[in-house]
């Protein structure tokens, strides 16, 4: 008797059928395939963008360890305490931004490196730009979804799409799948 056989049959429930008696994971597998497919949603079932929301959730950290440390220790002799506030910050995204472009390169990314034509240089400048135009598109979502919506929720909202579109514009443009689709065109009509 397997684990779902015994459920069961010693915890019946009533909203299940006596025909459902496979495990749920198989049609959950079967909703995030389908959940894949799907052009804007599926990306977030991928395992690169879930890669790409690790490394964001790690540059959370790193921002605010960086923070407290500049704060606390680095700027102390800062007395103005605004000025001592945006040196941190300063010093936080800045560290917290280098930290997350080497991990997606070397972990979200990693198998893109062969295709890399441009310097690292240039491409970590895309990757700030890209993270600049994330954080403005987040700020201008927030305040408009903030008319209609509590401000928390409405900035929940931005910060999921303000992420689709940091990784819809990396995946692009910083780590080149247009560049892997360019060259494979050019390869084909070459031969």
């Amino acid at each position: 008797m397997n684990y779902w056989d015994f459920r069961q049959r010693h915890n019946p429930s009533p909203l299940r059928s006596n025909r459902a008696k496979r495990p749920l994971i198989l049609p959950m597998r079967a909703l995030i395939q389908t959940l894949q497919q799907l052009p804007l949603v599926g990306a977030l079932f991928r395992p690169r963008f879930i890669k790409f929301g690790i490394v964001g959730a790690s540059g959370v950290v790193v921002n605010l360890a960086v923070l407290y440390v500049g704060q606390e220790y680095l700027f102390t002799e800062v007395t103005q305490e605004t000025l001592r506030l945006n040196l941190s910050l300063a010093l936080a995204i800045f560290i917290a931004t280098i930290s997350n472009f080497f991990w997606n390169r070397r972990w979200t990314w990693h198998d893109r490196k062969q295709h890399q034509s441009v310097p690292v240089v240039v491409q970590f400048v895309q990757y700030a730009l890209a993270c600049w135009v994330g954080i403005a598109v987040q700020f201008g979502l927030t305040n408009l979804f903030a008319l209609f919506l509590h401000y928390l929720v409405a900035n929940l909202i931005a910060v999921v799409i303000a992420s689709l579109f940091n990784f819809v514009a990396n995946d692009f443009w910083t780590f080149g799948r247009l560049k892997i689709r360019r060259a494979a065109r050019q390869n084909t009509s070459s031969e």
